[in-house]
């Protein structure tokens, strides 16, 4: 699952040869994975690697903390991948660019204590993979894979994938980041769904190595096998799973966040005293109720009411009163200072 910012974003990460990781957004209603790159002109061309990607990405709105963009970005730029940030405001390439620099210079400060000069030597190499620019449709034309990772509506990935069908080339190949949408629903906007599967990655992208990778009926396996040598290249583990909502992780998970609502709604427990006994007893790093808050309560509700639709009848899938009533009150979570707890 996914932490939301508070402003709509559309992000796109463009692959090109030469292992630049390309990747564009532009306003919708938040996004997790925002972005800050440039356009480029330089075309691409193949190389000895199987994937290597020029990325681009355009932002809208103030980025948080929370959202894994920024930190998906500095993986890529980091393992010499060519990031390019597409944004509509050159105010937020600029925040997404400094908290690059900054995630960089907290990273090197342990990994080159002992080596100062190094580290130094590795945050500029890394920067120098990173450009902006505004212009998000010139990302598409020149790349081998994109990946999408806007805010999770399905309209609103399906009209960005039809707008960006029609520019891309045809061998590039189409995957989503969504966490709990049907990969096939995406790529019937598309031409290409022999071309079209997910990858799903997870927030801190820089700690967290797990990548899903998704085939639908349509995915071809030379697709498919791109997509997973593509998320073994940026330092994953890639799992695969069928075209399931939630795929492995947040099909058991969404549904264990919301059972801790409802036993918090029966009276049964203190929100404080379950998260408690989930860190303590299950060893989890954090409770249900702070994970919801740190994922946003929006996206959490948005996904649950996403799988209700489906499966009215499934009890796992039943909506929550209380969440809905935060949701619908804008106490979203960290993002807005409050949400099942108050944020300073």
């Amino acid at each position: 699952m996914r932490s939301e910012r508070f402003c709509p974003l559309l992000a796109v990460w463009l692959v090109t040869t030469g292992f630049t990781l390309a990747r564009s957004t532009a306003a919708s209603s938040g996004s997790s994975w925002a972005a800050a790159p440039s356009s480029c002109s330089t075309p691409s061309r193949r190389c000895g690697r199987r994937w290597c990607t020029r990325r681009r990405c355009s932002a809208t709105g103030p980025p948080s903390p929370s959202s894994s963009s920024s930190p998906a970005r500095r993986v890529a730029a980091a393992s010499g991948h060519t990031v390019v940030l597409v944004d509509q405001s050159e105010e937020i390439l600029k925040k997404s660019t400094k908290g690059i620099e900054e995630s960089l210079k907290r990273v090197t400060k342990k990994k080159f204590a002992d080596k100062p000069e190094a580290g130094t030597e590795f945050i500029e190499k890394t920067l120098k993979n990173l450009t902006t620019s505004t212009d998000a449709v010139a990302v598409v034309h020149s790349t081998d894979l994109v990946i999408e990772a806007v805010v999770e509506n399905q309209e609103i990935k399906k009209e960005l994938f039809k707008r960006l069908d029609k520019f891309a080339p045809e061998h590039t190949i189409f995957a989503s980041n969504t966490s709990s949408l049907q990969i096939t629903q995406l790529a019937n906007s598309t031409t290409r769904q022999d071309r079209f599967g997910g990858l799903h990655f997870f927030n801190p992208v820089p700690v967290m190595k797990l990548v899903e990778v998704i085939k639908t009926p349509m995915t071809s396996q030379k697709t498919f096998e791109s997509l997973v040598d593509f998320s073994k290249t940026v330092g994953k583990s890639p799992v695969s799973c069928k075209d399931t909502p939630g795929f492995i992780v947040n099909r058991l998970l969404v549904p264990y966040m919301m059972e801790a609502v409802r036993l918090f709604e029966r009276g049964d427990a203190s929100k404080e005293d379950i998260d408690v006994a989930m860190k303590l007893g299950a060893g989890y790093p954090m409770g249900p109720f702070e994970l919801l808050d740190y994922v946003g309560l929006d996206t959490s509700k948005y996904i649950i009411d996403g799988w209700h639709s489906l499966e009215p009848n499934n009890p796992l899938f039943a909506p929550s009163p209380l969440l809905n009533k935060l949701v619908e009150e804008k106490k979203l979570g960290k993002k807005t200072g409050e949400g099942f707890y108050k944020y300073k």
